[in-house]
């Protein structure tokens, strides 16, 4: 299956190992370490992050082509504003030129731009290249890129609980029906399904927390930590803490069968 997709004999070596019927339906990113990458190149930080943009692109088409379902990106955190003025307003920058030129890939690769996050609080003009390129890709019904952008898991379910809490003194809801599928139904990720919840969940630089990222969503995710920083992570690194996930035993809290 994935055999028209390779180019070089590395990536199809390690691609042979993966087990077909076992590719995670949701991977989620924490894309960690462009600031290092530049740091030990004595270049600015912005480099880093620019550089990021060629692994995104060539990571979305990779787990594109072996059949993952849904990639979520974490792209800025509510954190992230903390960051130098400069360093955000270049940030605020990377999707308007990122979605210009790669929403033609993304079509022809049946790519479907999402987005979750605070996303009204975002620069005008970086809401509006969002929002383009999920009308310009929404008839696409292949893998779904999701890009978590001004996204904070605690923000996340301070909303949820809000909007259960609002429902609930209309008397649209009682206190007895509030479930997990009533969180879930009302969560940023509640447009994703059945996919709401990650399988996989990697970050690179080395780094090993989840920093206020899907809070909810990763209760039962398997965590793969690459010591790669994100500019130089590779399909060949997705693809190997792919197979790192298949050797894990999914129990979800039950026993191992047999």
């Amino acid at each position: 299956m994935f055999s028209k997709f390779i180019r070089n004999s590395t990536l199809q070596e390690i691609t042979n190992e993966l087990d077909e019927s076992r590719i995670p339906q949701h991977v989620a990113i924490i894309m960690d370490g462009n600031g290092r990458w530049a740091q030990k190149r004595h270049l600015p930080r912005i480099a880093g992050h620019k550089t990021a943009l060629t692994t995104v692109k060539e990571i979305t088409k990779a787990a594109n082509n072996i059949g993952i379902k849904v990639l979520t990106l974490y792209t800025f955190s509510t954190e992230n504003w903390k960051r130098p003025k400069k360093e955000v307003e270049f940030l605020m920058s990377l999707p308007i030129t990122f979605f210009d030129t790669f929403v033609p890939e993304l079509i022809e690769n049946n790519i479907r731009v999402n987005a979750i996050g605070e996303l009204d609080a975002l620069p005008s003009e970086t809401l509006t290249a969002v929002k383009h390129a999920i009308a310009q890709t929404k008839h696409c019904t292949g893998m779904i890129l999701n890009f978590a952008i001004n996204y904070g898991g605690r923000d996340e379910l301070i909303a949820t609980v809000k909007k259960v809490a609002t429902k609930v003194s209309k008397n649209e809801l009682s206190i007895d029906e509030i479930n997990e599928k009533v969180i879930s139904d009302t969560l940023m990720t509640n447009s994703l399904k059945e996919l709401a919840n990650p399988d996989l969940l990697i970050r690179t630089s080395g780094e090993q927390r989840i920093s206020n990222f899907l809070l909810w969503q990763l209760a039962y995710s398997e965590f793969v930590f690459s010591d790669i920083l994100w500019p130089d992570y590779t399909p060949e690194n997705l693809f190997e803490n792919i197979i790192e996930y298949q050797k894990r035993d999914r129990r979800f809290g039950g026993l191992k069968k047999g």
